[in-house]
């Protein structure tokens, strides 16, 4: 059996937190999770091995208009974040990260109708860089100085969505729906318990 993606539930979030302790410099009170867990439990999701342990996670939520962050002084449409990412590092290099990523997206941009989802990577992570631009076709939006509490610069990156799905330019400068072309003319402006292991789930061999 492989690696099972599901929506994470409350009892998961002990867990959620002991694998970001583990793999991230970034930490967060268990309140926090629970913040997110009440406001926006389909953007939480984890991938669980065969006996029911905690390998990854992706924590996000959906940010509301707020009169004035956008685009010439306007409201900045709804869209999502995603707020943490990890995976063990025994299990890496598997797809984990990228298929928690993409269930929490489509949450987001098929579900939840946000415009864009961002998030912040450092500028010395070249692994978390490669998944977000090569692989989940994330843009650098902007660099935020000493974003990071020891100083460091992060990127501010951003996918933007279209009809609930991911638009992004390709390497060959095209825009491209999901891996398909993307026809700018047209464009619009596993729910499971934790009790024996997910049954609704998508798994990774």
């Amino acid at each position: 059996m492989g690696i099972s993606i599901r929506m994470a539930t409350v009892h998961d979030l002990p867990a959620m937190q002991q694998t970001n302790l583990w793999c991230l410099p970034e930490n967060y009170q268990m309140k926090y999770y629970f913040y997110h867990m009440l406001t926006w439990p389909q953007l939480l999701w984890v991938a669980e091995d065969p006996k029911c342990k905690i390998v990854g996670y992706v924590l996000a939520k959906l940010e509301e208009t707020d009169g004035g962050s956008g685009k010439s002084g306007g409201p900045d449409p709804i869209h999502g974040h995603i707020t943490s990412l990890a995976v063990l590092r025994t299990h890496r290099r598997r797809g984990i990260a990228t298929a928690l990523m993409r269930q929490s997206q489509r949450e987001m941009g098929g579900v939840m109708s946000a415009e864009y989802v961002s998030l912040h990577v450092r500028k010395s992570n070249k692994a978390a860089f490669h998944l977000y631009n090569e692989t989940l076709k994330y843009s650098i939006n902007d660099v935020e100085k000493g974003y990071y509490a020891d100083g460091e610069d992060a990127y501010d990156m951003r996918l933007t969505f279209r009809d609930g799905k991911e638009v992004y330019t390709g390497a060959d400068g095209a825009l491209r729906m999901e891996g398909k072309l993307y026809d700018s003319a047209v464009m619009t402006s596993k729910k499971s318990g934790n009790l024996l292991c997910s049954t609704a789930a998508s798994h990774i061999s």
